[in-house]
């Protein structure tokens, strides 16, 4: 396998999973993965609804590492397992974030849009009443107010999450009808000099392409970007490095030659 890192992977500690922490670092090692970073899900300010209780995605981040510390040192001799978290990334709660991103040692921040403008793109209520464009752009432009305004992450998650859910999904989406916002988006984090990632999620729900899709992971590379990290999103241990040889193609036809790990919030490069 040229990529043997998964640095996006949810266990029990995300409200969105069930899988024991244990069970995900077999899976990762059954696979030949020598590094994973464990991503818990820390959205504060979510939205409450009969779906979604509140703090139901606020990680109880002292239990989680307690955990982790376990089975660290358990199979030292077999991967590394880093401290990673993945923070809902809100403009309006900006402090919040950055309090809590320096609360902890963590390897590892994902800052990634769930919520936009109070409403959760997973849920058809996000698109009702406009167009699917509308909102798309609603979305995207979020990521750029994020973006000016929080720094306490290392790489922006899953650039077009909105694109899973979508009414027609990626049907009539390309990162040139959006290319207005993806170029901001793009600059401004190579000013902050953050990374993104290629999420492989979206590929075993049917799609074609990761999140972000090629054209968007191109251009970042065009622009000079280089930090990349890979990541299965994964919430169950099967899913664990899911479609990784994809991603390696993927990124190899977008120019890149290495893909990036952290450790202690510090990029390491990895020759794909």
């Amino acid at each position: 396998m040229a990529i043997t890192a998964d640095f996006h992977l949810h266990s029990c500690h995300s409200g969105d999973s069930d899988a024991p922490m244990e069970a995900m670092v077999q899976s990762a090692i059954a696979k030949g993965l020598t590094h994973m970073c464990f991503t818990e899900h820390m959205d504060f300010a979510f939205p409450v609804t009969p779906e979604t209780p509140a703090g139901i995605f606020e990680v109880n981040t002292d239990s989680y590492l307690y955990d982790l510390l376990k089975y660290k040192e358990k199979y030292a001799s077999q991967i590394s397992i880093s401290f990673g978290i993945e923070l809902g990334l809100q403009a309006s709660i900006a402090r919040q974030l950055a309090v809590y991103a320096k609360s902890y040692d963590f390897d590892f921040i994902i800052g990634s849009s769930h919520i936009v403008n109070g409403k959760d793109p997973y849920y058809p209520a996000y698109y009702e009443g406009r167009s699917e464009e509308e909102a798309y752009r609603e979305y995207f432009q979020s990521i750029i107010d994020n973006i000016k305004k929080i720094s306490n992450y290392d790489v922006y998650g899953h650039l077009d999450y909105v694109v899973r859910y979508g009414p027609t999904k990626d049907k009539n989406y390309s990162y040139e009808k959006y290319k207005d916002l993806f170029d901001e988006i793009l600059t401004l984090l190579l000013e902050k000099e953050k990374g993104i990632e290629i999420n492989t999620s979206p590929l075993r729900k049917g799609m074609s392409q990761p999140n972000p899709c090629i054209d968007v992971l191109k251009r970042y590379r065009q622009l000079g970007g280089e930090i990349i990290t890979v990541g299965s999103d994964a919430h169950t241990p099967e899913d664990v490095a899911s479609d990784f040889k994809l991603a390696a193609d993927f990124l190899t036809e977008c120019g890149f030659k290495y893909y990036t790990i952290f450790q202690h919030r510090m990029p390491e490069f990895k020759k794909i």
